[in-house]
C-alpha cells in the first residue's frame, strides 16, 4: 500500500514526524515511557532522547511522569503533547486526502505501465 509520509522539519530544531508522534501516542496508550520505547522496539535511553528533542522544540513539557508508588508511578501526555500529536495527525490526513489523486498515479507508475513521454502512450515496465 501506498502512504503519504510527513515530517515537519522546524527551523533551528529537531523535526517532527511519525516515530515521535507514534511514540507520544504509545506513552499514552501505555502509561509508560518504557512501555511504549519496547513496543517500538528501541531503548528506553532512545525513547528519552527522542522526548527530550521534542519538549527541546516545543519549548515545554510533552509528558508529565510518576515514580513508583502504591499505583506504580508512569507517564501520561500533557495538554502539550495531546495538541502536538492530534495536529500532526490532522496535518497527514490533509496532506493524504489533497495527495491522494497524485499518490494514485504514481503507485500505477510504481507498479505498472508507465506512460513514453515522447508519445503520451504506455509502455512496459522493464525487468531488473
Amino acid at each position: 500500500m501506498t502512504r503519504l509520509s510527513i515530517r515537519i522539519d522546524f527551523e533551528g530544531a529537531e523535526a517532527f514526524g511519525p516515530g515521535k508522534a507514534r511514540l507520544l501516542e504509545l506513552i499514552d496508550e501505555q502509561g509508560s515511557i518504557r512501555g511504549a520505547a519496547a513496543a517500538m522496539n528501541m531503548s528506553y535511553r532512545h525513547a528519552w532522547l527522542l522526548l527530550q528533542a521534542v519538549e527541546d522544540t516545543f519549548g515545554a513539557p510533552v509528558i508529565t511522569t510518576a515514580t513508583g508508588g502504591a499505583k506504580g508511578g508512569g507517564a501520561k501526555l500533557t495538554d502539550l503533547g495531546k495538541t502536538v500529536v492530534a495536529r500532526f495527525r490532522n496535518i497527514e490526513a490533509q496532506a493524504a486526502h489533497a495527495a491522494g489523486g497524485e499518490l494514485t498515479e504514481l503507485t500505477k507508475a510504481a507498479h505498472g505501465a508507465l506512460p513514453d513521454e515522447r508519445s503520451g502512450r504506455r509502455r512496459e515496465r522493464s525487468s531488473r
